[in-house]
């Protein structure tokens, strides 16, 4: 209830402040688990990426975000799950995990971190660490712009990505983060203009 009524307030206000652009939300499946991975250019980023999916989704937050009480009840009542950076966080992981084993939508940044120049970075490996142990369907995504008021924000949503084809073939977390980062540039080259 609560995802919905944020979801609701978030979009009556980003989509004109923003001029959002959304593009290729086809792509997102409207069952089955799913993991949408973007690019990260701002804290804005999750309620942007949230706003113009079509399914609901989960995503980590700071842990340290989780001890101010109203905060952290608000994050849990829009779906946030808290993880411990820096770590490998078992309980993160199993979580993430549990979100996609029942179906539902998991939004990730590989990058792990925002991007200070608005570049694109390194991935981390745990976002190929979900695509890998799961079941899920990844769709790339890209967020383009710089959240000035009323200048042009664009986001936009790949083809899911084969992952069977790098769970077959025994990938690395590694390879996989770095082959779905390649999938975000891609998206990034094709709309950046």
């Amino acid at each position: 209830m609560l995802y919905k009524f944020a979801r609701f307030v978030i979009a009556i206000i980003f989509y004109p402040l923003y001029r959002i652009k959304v593009i290729g939300k086809e792509n997102i499946p409207e069952s089955g688990p799913v993991i949408i991975c973007s690019n990260h250019i701002s804290n804005f980023d999750p309620p942007v990426v949230g706003i113009t999916s079509n399914r609901d989704i989960s995503f980590m937050a700071k842990g340290e975000l989780f001890e101010k009480p109203l905060l952290g009840r608000l994050l849990i009542g829009i779906k946030a799950f808290p993880v411990r950076r820096g770590l490998a966080d078992r309980n993160a992981l199993r979580n993430g995990l549990k979100i996609l084993e029942e179906g539902h939508t998991l939004g990730l940044f590989p990058e792990g971190t925002r991007s200070k120049t608005g570049e694109l970075g390194k991935p981390l490996s745990g976002v190929g660490f979900f695509a890998l142990r799961s079941k899920a369907v990844v769709v790339p995504c890209v967020i383009i712009g710089e959240y000035k008021p009323f200048s042009k924000t664009t986001v936009a949503y790949g083809k899911p990505m084969n992952v069977n084809t790098y769970r077959e073939n025994k990938a690395s977390a590694k390879d996989m983060s770095e082959a779905i980062m390649e999938e975000i540039r891609n998206l990034y080259d094709i709309h950046k203009n």
